[in-house]
């Protein structure tokens, strides 16, 4: 006679994670958005793209993005065949441009070596460029419904609220620890992919950092800071901000053939690696705007200039950085080749070349100065 393994006990751990993981899979049928990498027939090269582009980055603004890249790159073979100034100019908008680097160099090695489809194993997965613990996570469980955890900022919220979680996850090692332990441990067996998005989907809209709606939430009855009143203690993120401010000077170098000068990032930049913007350099202490516009064209292309005018400022915000750029115009005499990876360009080509947006911006105050002759050429 064969035996019948007896049924786990029902602990109260093991009741709440039942109870959590019905209530919250049928909430999500019935809530979840309709975004476009939900509904795109791109399997895990959807999941990925749109993950990484995702990042530092809110739904609303990645739409737009995702649905162009997709049209230009509907494959990742594709993305692999695409030069990467292709794929830096389609990103232009998002940041963090290194996101876009790793993904052309991983969709290379995906072609190389795993015959264009990502891997479903964990070690290939985190061994790609850009592809850390949670962005593994993500596509393993979404597109493959492999039961691994997910840890962004929407289900660190819903944990530390149900489990009452203490300590600051962005810095507490053992906090960390503690959430994606729980975070592995509440996956329904066999439902993974929409468990995952179901955790990410009730913190973007009902367990919201600010005054959550918590009457609505179908985790309420389990939520332990729902039960004792403590919803915004969780999580408990240190809020305060230490910014940093700096001040940039762009300098505009034109030639007698009414050319101007653009000069390429480094490819190891963090924020702006490969991308094309005029000349540019971080002010010193002890050094004027103007100054600091000339220190700009010689590191550029060795050359000095007699003097420099200001066309336009802008502010923009990198992490904790908060950063004025001044604009300033020099012409120069001759058609000097550029130092290093510079091009003499007319300014109507600018939106042939990848810019970040900030540079963006300031070629468009550049040419309005153009156009209301408030320049003196």
């Amino acid at each position: 006679m064969a035996v019948v393994p007896l049924a786990p006990p029902i602990t109260p751990e093991l009741a709440k994670k039942i109870a959590l993981g019905k209530r919250l899979l049928s909430w999500y049928q019935s809530h979840k958005r309709d975004l476009p990498w939900r509904r795109t027939l791109a399997g895990s090269y959807g999941v990925w793209i749109s993950e990484i582009m995702l990042q530092q980055t809110t739904v609303a603004a990645v739409i737009p993005f995702y649905e162009r890249w997709m049209e230009r790159f509907p494959t990742l073979s594709s993305l692999a065949k695409a030069p990467v100034d292709d794929v830096l100019r389609l990103w232009a908008g998002l940041g963090y441009y290194a996101r876009a680097r790793n993904l052309h160099r991983t969709a290379q090695i995906v072609t190389e070596r795993h015959g264009g489809v990502l891997p479903s194993d964990p070690k290939e997965i985190l061994a790609l460029p850009g592809i850390g613990r949670y962005t593994a996570g993500a596509i393993l469980s979404i597109a493959y419904n492999r039961e691994e955890p997910i840890l962004d900022t929407n289900v660190i919220r819903v944990l530390s609220r149900v489990y009452e979680v203490s300590g600051d996850p962005k810095k507490s090692a053992h906090t960390q620890s503690v959430l994606w332990d729980l975070a592995r441990a509440v996956i329904p067996e066999g439902h993974a992919s929409d468990f995952n998005q179901a955790m990410m989907e009730l913190g973007a809209l009902v367990c919201t950092p600010v005054a959550p709606k918590c009457a609505n939430c179908p985790l309420n009855a389990v939520c332990a800071a729902n039960l004792t009143g403590d919803q915004e203690r969780y999580p408990e993120i240190d809020k305060t901000r230490k910014w940093k401010d700096d001040e940039d000077v762009s300098i505009a170098l034109q030639n007698d053939r009414g050319d101007f000068l653009v000069v390429q990032r480094p490819a190891d930049d963090p924020l702006w690696g490969g991308l094309w913007e005029l000349p540019r350099a971080r002010r010193r202490p002890d050094e004027t705007l103007e100054q600091c516009a000339a220190r700009a064209a010689f590191e550029a292309a060795a050359l000095t200039i007699p003097k420099a005018e200001l066309f336009g400022n802008l502010k923009h915000v990198v992490g904790n950085r908060r950063i004025t750029l001044h604009g300033y115009h020099a012409q120069i005499a001759g058609a000097k080749p550029a130092a290093g990876t510079g091009e003499w360009k007319k300014l109507e080509d600018f939106s042939g070349i990848a810019m970040a947006t900030p540079q963006v911006r300031l070629v468009t105050k550049l040419k309005l100065s153009l156009v209301q002759g408030s320049l003196d050429f």
